[in-house]
């Protein structure tokens, strides 16, 4: 690579980062919002909420990648075009291909590198995601209690406690059980606490008294300083997690298990998800084309760019918005699929045939330019 193709990507490259790092930290943080109900309602650690919001990063990422290069290759070719940089490099002989083959080979890498995370990485970390957001649910602490509420954790079940300190201790609590056959067991306790015995959950209710009404109208009184509640009725570890489309391998996307009822009946979305992760990586060469079609593909003004910038920037929202749009299509179509591959393959295209045309004008005007001057005397 020659020094002023590195002197190019440098300029390109920076803004890229800059652009990945800011985006991403503004998705976090929305993402890092909507998942503070882990930790007030779930009353689940930092930690797992630590692990859950990373866990989110690389579907943000990928999201964030075209974004990110459209904004930074506006930022970086406009400066480098207002400051006649790039117009030097034409004058130097350098044909548009050598000027903006720097861009596109960072859109390619970086589209590269998207792939991989979509064929790899996200399926992994949406897997585990998908196994911590389980053992959140499945939590008893967390679904049985809810401090200063009433609770049915399952048909029958009434629970409540007053407050819940921070060692997991509930304190005056109260539980109403309705049995099948119609009889009811009221419990009050000072305290409560989850604990484990011979394998099973159970709640140890301490210094407090059972009610219990039969089915025919006799009422039973008992006291006691410990009790174990059995939570049976609230075990679901016979459960398993399911995997949705997002949390599967390529492999399983386009060639799912058709003899698994839900596989069968959700076969298109699968194959619509497959082809979304092969295609949405050619997004980032799109953008990085429309960008350059922004910069490069008009006349130098030194005025700046901004209505032409302002234009190439809706038709990239647009062109997002119909991949999005096809994406959501193909669950209903099997043959849709090829129209997630054009529509990034077309801005492209579109886009360089802007900039490699601006060629052609300039080489006529010129030709112009010269019949018309005047021959000297």
């Amino acid at each position: 690579m020659r020094l002023i193709d590195r002197y190019l990507l440098r300029q390109l490259v920076g803004p890229v980062v800059l652009a990945t790092r800011a985006l991403t930290a503004v998705a976090l943080l929305s993402q890092s919002l909507s998942g503070l109900d882990l930790i007030v309602n779930q009353r689940q650690s930092a930690l797992v909420f630590l692990k859950i919001t990373l866990l989110y990063m690389p579907q943000l990422i990928n999201m964030i990648l075209p974004i990110a290069i459209f904004v930074a290759a506006l930022v970086a070719l406009n400066r480098l075009h207002t400051e006649q940089e790039i117009v030097v490099c034409f004058a130097g002989g350098m044909s548009r291909w050598r000027v903006i083959s720097p861009a596109i080979r960072l859109s390619a890498t970086v589209a590269l590198v998207a792939l991989m995370m979509n064929l790899w990485v996200q399926p992994a970390a949406f897997r585990e995601l998908r196994r911590e957001l389980f053992q959140v649910r499945t939590d008893l602490a967390s679904t049985l209690v809810r401090e200063g509420e009433f609770t049915e954790p399952v048909p029958g079940l009434t629970v409540y406690a007053q407050t819940v300190d921070g060692k997991g201790d509930m304190h005056n609590l109260f539980i109403h059980q309705t049995k099948p056959d119609g009889s009811a067991t009221t419990y009050m306790a000072n305290t409560g606490r989850m604990a484990q015995r011979h394998g099973a959950s159970v709640l140890i209710l301490r210094d407090g008294s059972t009610q219990e009404f039969s089915s025919n109208g006799v009422l039973n009184y008992l006291t006691f300083n410990e009790y174990p509640f059995e939570l049976g009725a609230l075990n679901t570890t016979g459960e398993m997690v399911h995997y949705k489309p997002s949390d599967r391998y390529l492999h399983e996307l386009m060639f799912p298990d058709l003899a698994q009822d839900w596989e069968r009946r959700n076969r298109l979305s699968l194959l619509a998800e497959g082809h979304a992760r092969l295609s949405s990586p050619l997004y980032n060469i799109a953008f990085m084309a429309m960008a350059l079609s922004a910069i490069i593909g008009g006349g130098f003004s030194r005025l700046g760019y901004g209505r032409r910038i302002a234009s190439i920037g809706a038709a990239a929202a647009l062109v997002r918005i119909i991949g999005f749009v096809i994406q959501a299509a193909c669950e209903q179509s099997a043959w849709l699929n090829l129209l997630q591959y054009v529509i990034p393959l077309a801005a492209a295209g579109f886009a360089l045939r802007s900039v490699f045309r601006q060629r052609v004008s300039r080489f006529i005007d010129i030709r112009r330019s010269t019949r018309t001057a005047p021959v000297p005397a």
